[in-house]
């Protein structure tokens, strides 16, 4: 598969990843600039049979580079939101931002590797087996991070219902 491809079919997927991981626009920008520089340099090397899912390891490797590299708390400005709907209200548009930043927030509190597990197998819809390479971890320990990532966060956001009640 060409890289032009790839990148048109894979870029906004990896934004969103990316956006996701580091809560900044312009990171999530770089970053994916940067595996795409990565990818362009080991495409010939290798011998790709799911380039999506090399694609987001890229992704996911250029992430820990940058987050090595700058030892700090990246903290989120603000999220755009790209869907445009016609038949949404400014109203609605900002209660669902304000509800997505607190799940945002609540996938964030956990441990790194249910994070990134949460992240790539309910955000961005990645089979299990394409989620543990990309994480070089068994299948089995995925879904043990997934289960008890996802149990974390449904208890965060019920005590937040019942605070709001």
């Amino acid at each position: 598969m060409e890289l032009d491809k790839a990148y048109q079919e894979n870029v906004n997927d990896l934004y969103r990843y990316l956006f996701s991981l580091s809560k900044d626009h312009f990171i999530a920008e770089d970053l994916v600039q940067e595996a795409f520089y990565r990818a362009y340099l080991q495409l010939e090397d290798y011998e790709i049979s799911n380039i999506r899912a090399w694609l987001f390891k890229v992704a996911y490797h250029a992430f820990i580079d940058f987050q090595r590299k700058n030892k700090r708390l990246i903290i989120q400005d603000q999220i755009e939101e790209r869907g445009n709907l016609s038949m949404e209200t400014p109203e609605k548009k900002l209660l669902e931002k304000e509800s997505f930043q607190l799940l945002l927030n609540d996938i964030h509190s956990l441990k790194e590797q249910e994070r990134h597990v949460l992240l790539l197998c309910d955000l961005h819809q990645l089979k299990y087996n394409e989620a543990a390479e990309i994480l070089n971890m068994k299948v089995n320990t995925l879904k043990s991070h997934l289960h008890r990532g996802r149990r974390k966060v449904m208890e965060r956001v019920k005590e937040r219902m019942m605070v709001d009640e």
